[in-house]
């Protein structure tokens, strides 16, 4: 779907509706989550930052400690010197010299929350394409429409948008910004415009507009390399690409160029594609105030275990793993899960197995509370007996993703389990 229509030419169907799901500083934002003292203190998560460390790099900085000089991919030697870590391990008060709060890489409890994260955008959205831990592109066409609502202050799709921007905020605690646009390239570029936190529309017909001021960069597809070379031929930004002689933009580039001058006029025919069915579905409730109260706790458990049977019925999934997560504070993640003999599609058997499960921690303060089934089957045959599951409780020595992981494993499973609620 284009940006752009030829004159006097209608469309046969109304335009995508593309939003792209960006969180931002997404590491940052979890040790945020964990440790909320550190909310509006520059953070710098990598590794190389102890003492009698002699190599390392910045995975993630927030954008208080880019105000700093602190970036993404930076050795951490060149961090420190900008901005020295903090003394304490917790935020300080008011420092009289700029410090910086430096964590270590943990993806064991990062995937956690971005698994959260996308089980919010998967009940969102048809189709989701997940492109990273921290970004994906949602088509919602169905969902919602470009028409105005009433007033004709907004569209409906910006509505929409902030709904899966308020869910987001609201049931996982991470920022995200989001773009809204008729298609991925200029949905991309609408995410990146009003960073964090931002909510940026692009409606049908604005797309070539909205971009022409930007830097040629913006365009999704043009690195620094490929920006250097249009640079050499007098095209710095996205309008001046749009301008250009896609035939002398072809003989340089090839079908690579002719696509990056569509992209800057707002034309981008490419749909939204699955990454695949879920490995899990779960839903996730935080309570206003961490609670002790057990009875709360059950019923929580009970309707969010309902929810998850539910929505595996309507998917036509059926499931070996039934799992909980409890949150205590500050925000210490325990998963435990329960592994059947074969795949099921019983409701009343994740409501039982995730009450016992949760009995463990009765009596203690929760945060929060979740229901998991996993390792999914899509495929149709007979379900397995209910006789002789085997227990797997506390998979991964307790399930306490806050404590002791220094998110050194690149595949993110430094431990037997894991109870993340994955996607």
């Amino acid at each position: 779907m284009s940006g752009e229509t030829l004159p006097g030419v209608e469309r046969d169907d109304p335009p995508r509706i593309v939003l792209h799901v960006d969180m931002d500083c997404f590491y940052a934002s979890c040790e945020r989550l964990r440790e909320p003292a550190l909310r509006g203190q520059p953070v710098v998560v990598g590794m190389g930052y102890e003492p009698g460390d002699t190599i390392g790099a910045v995975a993630t900085a927030s954008y208080e400690a880019r105000e700093f000089g602190v970036e993404s991919a930076q050795p951490i030697s060149q961090a420190l010197d900008r901005l020295p870590r903090a003394a304490a391990d917790d935020a300080a008060e008011d420092d009289t010299e700029p410090v910086g709060y430096y964590r270590p890489v943990d993806l064991d409890f990062y995937q956690s929350v971005a698994d959260a994260v996308k089980e919010i955008l998967h009940d969102c959205a048809d189709v989701v394409r997940e492109v990273s831990i921290d970004e994906a592109y949602l088509d919602v066409t169905e969902r919602t429409a470009w028409r105005r609502v009433p007033d004709g202050d907004r569209t409906l799709a910006e509505g929409y948008a902030r709904y899966v921007k308020q869910r987001i905020a609201r049931e996982v605690g991470v920022p995200a910004s989001v773009g809204v646009a008729p298609n991925l390239s200029a949905a991309k570029i609408a995410s990146d415009h009003d960073k964090p936190d931002g909510l940026v529309v692009v409606e049908p017909g604005e797309v070539r507009e909205f971009q022409a001021p930007l830097s040629v960069e913006a365009v999704h597809g043009v690195g620094p390399v490929t920006a250097d070379r249009l640079a050499s031929m007098g095209i710095e930004t996205a309008g001046d690409l749009a301008s250009a002689d896609p035939v002398e933009l072809r003989e340089v580039f090839g079908s690579r160029g002719v696509e990056l001058h569509e992209r800057a006029r707002g034309i981008d025919d490419r749909e939204v594609t699955p990454t695949g069915r879920p490995k899990s579905l779960s839903r996730e409730s935080a309570f206003a105030e961490a609670t002790d109260d057990d009875t709360k706790k059950r019923e929580t458990v009970t309707t969010l275990a309902a929810d998850v049977a539910a929505r595996a019925q309507n998917r036509g999934a059926t499931y070996r793993t039934i799992g909980i997560k409890v949150v205590v504070p500050p925000y210490e993640v325990n998963t435990r899960e329960r592994s059947l003999s074969g795949p099921v599609d019983d409701p009343g058997l994740v409501e039982e197995v995730a009450l016992e499960l949760l009995a463990e921690f009765d009596g203690e303060a929760a945060r929060k509370v979740g229901v998991r089934v996993s390792n999914l089957s899509f495929a149709s045959g007979e379900q397995a007996r209910l006789d002789g599951w085997d227990e797997e409780d506390g998979v991964g020595g307790g399930g306490s993703e806050a404590n002791g992981r220094d998110g050194d494993d690149p595949t993110g499973r430094g431990q037997a389990s894991l109870g993340e609620f994955e996607r």
